[in-house]
């Protein structure tokens, strides 16, 4: 939570108290009458924003768990897959934070295993698990990369 929003909340109790007070008006100094329109548009817009972020987090999870045993994608390419070029690191926060799907099958870009210590010694054996070979530190990406076909984004209609 920012600061700013933490800073609106208090002014919404105090106007929530002057209000059971009887008192009509509050002055807050921290907030001005432009700030605080300010704020409520911005919190419109944040919710806004979480929505999106979680249907594509929802969509990056289903483009991870279509990527076969035996099988390597790139972050890229797990973020085109859900129709997101670009969104790399978005798949690795939703890797970070996501519980039940097949981490080890989504690597670097050239194949490399981009975690480190303990994680890429496990990361590495359960693709070895998996039958997938490596060159040196690499996946071998043209026997084992994982090519689906991208998933269409919704194109606004113009009237």
């Amino acid at each position: 939570m920012t600061p700013s929003m933490t800073r609106w909340r208090r002014f919404e109790r105090r106007l929530d108290l002057a209000d059971v007070a009887g008192n009509s008006r509050v002055e807050d100094p921290t907030l001005s009458r432009s700030r605080t329109g300010l704020l409520c548009s911005a919190m419109k817009g944040a919710r806004n924003k979480t929505e999106q972020t979680g249907t594509m987090r929802l969509r990056i999870e289903q483009a991870i768990r279509a990527i076969p045993r035996g099988k390597v994608s790139t972050y890229g390419g797990v973020a085109k897959m859900a129709g997101y070029p670009g969104a790399a690191r978005m798949v690795a926060r939703v890797l970070r934070r996501g519980f039940g799907l097949p981490w080890q099958r989504v690597l670097g870009a050239g194949g490399a295993i981009k975690l480190t210590g303990d994680s890429a010694i496990e990361q590495r054996l359960r693709l070895e698990a998996e039958g997938v070979r490596f060159r040196g530190r690499k996946v071998d990406l043209r026997a084992h990369q994982y090519a689906a076909t991208r998933r269409k984004t919704r194109s606004k209609k113009t009237s």
